[in-house]
Formats: C-alpha cells, sequence, structure tokens
C-alpha cells in the first residue's frame, strides 16, 4: 500500500523527470513527502507564475516535460501565465494542481475552483483524479498527452484526500511516442513544387527541433541555395552565420524581410503555425486569398490548412522531414540572386543602427553576440528592449533561446533560472525591461537558494516602452498609465546576497559583465537607458511625429 503521492511521484522517476519546480500547498502534502524519498530536486519558488514559468522554460530547453507543483484556488490562478506560455510556445508540460476533498466539491468551500472550466482554453486536457487507484494511469496518460502530436500543457487536479489516501496499484509504464515520418509521394511532391518556383522561402519553428535538425536544414538551404527565416522567437533553429539564413519573422521585422515573405511565390514551413506574428497580423500571408503556394509540414494534423490554403500539407514530425530533405537531389533553380539578396537584406539589418543615449543597447548587444560562448543561453520576456536582443544578437547554435512566443512579461527572469539550473556550467543570460523584471523579480531568492547564477540585464527607461511606443503612435504627447517607478536595481541584487552594479555609460559595459560573472552569484547589470532611445529603429519624437 502507498498514498497517492508516493504513486505520483513514483510516475515521475519512471518518466526521467529530475527536477520539478513548486509553491508549496497544504493541499499536495502527500505528493511533498513522496518527493523526499527520491533524487528529484524540488526548486521552490517565490510565486506560482514564475513556478511555472521555469517548468515551461525547462521542458523548452531539454524537449521533455516540465513539471511544476502548486496550490489550490489562488495558486492556480497565479499559474496559468505559465501555462498559456506552453500552450503558445508548444511546450510539453504538467502542472499538478491540489484541490480541495471530494466531499466538499460543489459547496464554494475555502479556495475551490473548477479547474476544467479554468483551464480548458490553455491546456490541452485537464484531468482531476478520482480515486487513488487511478493516479498512476492518470499521471502516465498526461506525459503521453503533453508530448504528443502538438506538445503542450496538461493540468492534473488532485483532491487533497485522495492524495494522501492509500491503494495497492502497480506503477504504469511509459508510453513511446510515435515519430510520424512523411511519405515518399509527399517527398517528391515537395521537390515538385520546389523545382517550379521563382522566389522559395523556408520558415522553420514549433516545437520539435534539435542541434542535428540545425545541421541537417543549414545543409539542405545549401544545396538547394534556399533562403531561410526562422519563426518568432525561433532564431537558434538555424546557425545565423550560415549564408542561407536570412533572419526571423518578428513582431519588429525586417521590413525588407516582410517584403520578401509578401513576394515569395512558395512557401516551405516546417513545424511553424505561421501564426500572427510571423505575418505581421496575417497581412504578408492571407488567410483567404493565399497568393504564395503553401507546403506546410506540422505534426499535428488539425494544424495543417487550419488558417492557410495549403497546397501540400504534410503530417509529420519535423525532424523527421527535416531529415529526408537532407537527402534530396539538388534542384536547378533560378533563385540564386533572390537567395543572395536576401542574405544581404540580412546582414545590412544587424548593423548596428545609432540611438540616442550614453547606453546604446545596439552596442551592448552586439559586444555580447560577439563575445559570449556559442553555447550561451540568452532569455528574454516581452517588451521594446527584447527588439534589440532579436535584432542584433546572432544565434550560433540550437538550444541557446528561450523567450516566449506568447509575449509574456516576467518571463526571462524564471526562464534564466530555470535554464542555468539546468545547464550550470553554460553562462545564462537574461535581457529584461525594468517593467518585465519587476513582474517575477522576487524569483531572485529563488536564484540564490539553488544557486542559479545567472546575469540579468535590465534596461531601465522609466516607462512600459512598448506600451509607450503605441500609445505615443495613437495618442501622441498623451501619456497616461505607462510610467514606472523602479527601484535601484543593482542595490536589490545586494540586498539578496547578490551582486548588483549600475552602468550609466556603453564603455563601462564589458568590463561590468566580466565582473558580474566573475563574482559566481545571481547578478544584476542596471542599464540606465535615454528615454528617447524608444525602439531599435524610432526614438520618441519621430514616433510622435508619426
Amino acid at each position: 500500500m502507498r498514498h497517492g503521492g508516493k504513486i505520483l511521484v513514483n510516475q515521475l522517476v519512471i518518466h526521467g523527470v529530475t527536477r520539478v519546480f513548486s509553491v508549496p500547498g497544504e493541499s499536495f502534502l502527500a505528493a511533498l513527502d513522496g518527493l523526499y524519498d527520491v533524487e528529484i530536486e524540488n526548486v521552490v519558488c517565490r510565486h506560482e507564475g514564475g513556478a511555472a514559468m521555469m517548468a515551461e522554460a525547462f521542458g523548452k530547453l531539454t524537449k521533455t516535460v516540465g513539471v511544476g507543483f502548486v496550490t489550490r484556488g489562488p495558486g492556480a490562478t497565479n499559474a496559468s501565465a505559465g501555462l498559456h506560455v506552453a500552450q503558445q510556445d508548444s511546450t510539453p508540460m504538467i502542472l499538478f494542481v491540489g484541490q480541495i476533498a471530494r466531499a466538499h466539491r460543489g459547496f464554494e468551500a475555502f479556495q475551490e475552483m473548477d479547474y476544467k472550466a479554468f483551464f480548458g482554453s490553455v491546456a490541452k486536457e485537464v484531468f482531476e483524479i478520482e480515486e487513488t487507484r487511478d493516479v498512476a494511469d492518470v499521471v502516465a496518460m498526461a506525459f503521453d498527452i503533453a508530448q504528443s502530436g502538438r506538445p503542450g500543457p496538461v493540468v492534473v487536479s488532485l483532491p487533497e484526500d485522495m492524495l494522501s489516501g492509500s491503494a495497492d496499484v502497480e506503477d504504469a509504464v511509459m508510453r513511446d511516442i510515435d515519430t510520424i515520418i512523411p511519405s515518399v509521394t509527399e517527398l517528391e511532391k515537395t521537390r515538385a513544387i520546389l523545382t517550379d518556383a521563382k522566389r522559395p522561402l523556408v520558415v522553420v519553428g514549433g516545437h520539435h527541433w534539435s542541434q542535428t535538425t540545425a545541421g541537417q536544414i543549414a545543409h539542405f538551404a545549401k544545396a538547394q541555395n534556399l533562403p531561410v527565416a526562422a519563426g518568432f522567437r525561433r532564431q537558434d533553429y538555424m546557425d545565423n552565420r550560415h549564408e542561407n539564413y536570412v533572419g526571423d519573422l518578428n513582431v519588429g521585422i525586417n521590413p525588407a524581410l516582410a517584403k520578401r515573405l509578401r513576394e515569395a511565390d512558395v512557401l516551405l514551413v516546417i513545424g511553424s503555425r505561421l501564426g500572427d506574428i510571423e505575418t505581421s497580423g496575417y497581412t504578408n500571408v492571407l488567410p483567404e486569398k493565399t497568393k504564395q503556394r503553401i507546403i506546410h509540414v506540422h505534426v499535428e494534423q488539425h494544424e495543417l490548412g487550419r488558417v492557410f490554403d495549403t497546397e501540400l500539407a504534410i503530417h509529420s514530425n519535423p525532424q523527421s522531414f527535416v531529415g529526408e530533405l537532407e537527402k534530396m537531389e539538388p534542384i536547378v533553380g533560378g533563385w540564386n540572386e533572390w537567395t543572395a539578396a536576401a542574405r544581404k537584406d540580412y546582414e545590412d539589418w544587424i548593423t548596428p543602427q545609432e540611438t540616442p543615449g550614453d547606453v546604446k543597447l545596439e552596442q551592448v548587444i552586439a559586444h555580447l553576440s560577439n563575445m559570449l560562448p556559442h553555447d550561451a543561453i540568452l532569455t528574454n520576456g516581452a517588451g521594446n528592449y527584447a527588439a534589440w536582443l532579436h535584432r542584433y544578437y546572432v544565434f550560433k547554435k540550437h538550444g541557446t533561446q528561450a523567450a516566449p512566443t506568447s509575449g509574456s512579461m516576467g518571463y526571462g527572469f524564471p526562464a534564466a533560472i530555470s535554464a542555468k539550473l539546468q545547464y550550470p556550467d553554460r553562462k545564462v543570460v537574461c535581457l529584461a525591461g525594468d517593467g518585465c523584471f519587476q513582474m517575477t523579480c522576487n524569483e531572485f531568492s529563488t536564484a540564490m537558494q539553488h544557486g542559479a547564477n545567472v546575469v540579468t540585464i535590465v534596461v531601465n527607461n522609466g516607462r512600459y516602452g512598448t506600451i509607450r511606443m503605441h500609445q505615443e503612435k495613437t495618442y501622441p504627447k498623451r501619456v497616461s498609465g505607462t510610467m514606472l517607478a523602479s527601484p535601484d536595481f543593482a542595490a536589490f541584487a545586494r540586498a539578496y546576497g547578490g551582486y548588483g552594479e549600475t552602468v550609466t555609460k556603453t564603455d563601462d559595459f564589458a568590463a561590468a559583465f566580466d565582473r558580474a560573472v566573475a563574482a559566481n552569484l545571481p547578478a544584476i547589470i542596471e542599464l540606465k537607458v535615454d528615454e528617447q532611445a524608444l525602439s531599435p529603429s524610432a526614438t520618441l519624437d519621430q514616433v510622435r511625429g508619426t
């Protein structure tokens, strides 16, 4: 006989879980008791949102299931932001949530919630386990669902009395995830469509990728001389230094690349859903009357043709498809000039454009890009500061970018903690705005407790920069609700026992960064940037002028 918490934790062991992220609660004490006896690290966080984002980042970087534990009611609602990231980023994740006793349901008991109703739109599946004897099977099913097809988050609700109850049951076995491979016919049709192309463009994205796949797509692109663009915040899917890499389909997309996307006659979309960010609000690729011939490769069948008129829909794991693409005989295409022009557009775009102020973020990012090891991990949340990172940082290796395609503020710092715990020998740098960082800055305590020595660069412009930009475009000089009062971020780091330093001149950054790394502590470098530096391409006054 084992109590439900031990049955649950044994399933985690069977599925290879080595670390979970949690905020403790009395509703899942039995699970905490189960963790006592096994070699699974329990990273104790300061807020359920931070715990969920750390679990999501773990899943994103390792391509395995990230696991979080939060308590009922407020704990569950706090964690929902991390679940939304996992849903939109196609990240495998399981969130275990405490629940009231089964006999008390329906009475609006203390912290009672209907999790199926609340999480139904941001999770692939929501389970509430009714009997202790079912724990092993439900947990095994949750792992299966989180990883199969298009990966995503699964919520498992744990009624307190069920979890503390005992049962004599066997453990469930780990289930193999089917690898869906393309057919010979589909590969032949892909070649035929590409052969007819004059202006082709390859777009890569989604969850299913690896360093091997990054090398294979680079080899394929070179052999066929095809231009390759990365989806939103998937810039590490191909070495950006490669002659066939032409940029990313970002929020602040290179206008030349946006024009090229509109003018392409064939789009080979691998893994990406080709969402509204990649298409600039469905304007560069039109759902209702697509000009491009689209070959869409996706692991989730219902994503094929869901938005765009697709000429060839291929239900396949992107890794398997790219592995077959690499074997394709070279096509004698007429797009050499098209590809060369696209690459030049990218090289022009990443040439730093000077912005106002004594701290020039474009030079800071260029320094990081040139100086950091190729396997350094860069994380960020949401805000205009990220536009400098996306534009000027050259990603060299897969598994080095962790950023939310959902656009969630506060994500970068917890993601960096998760990354550093998983890869302690690699440099991990978080880029955050003053508003973004303050949404999860309490996790600095988590970083100190667990020894996650990340370097966080806080870009302080005293405002919610993205919203201010849109505000000035729409209602110029009518500033409302976008100004921020912030602490001394360097002193904030020191108050927790970490390292902190403030930089007010570009020339001082390199030495400050070296000192932060050498401190071997969680560190913050605060950059005081000019209020006119609103985006990499436009000053505050220029935005007002439009």
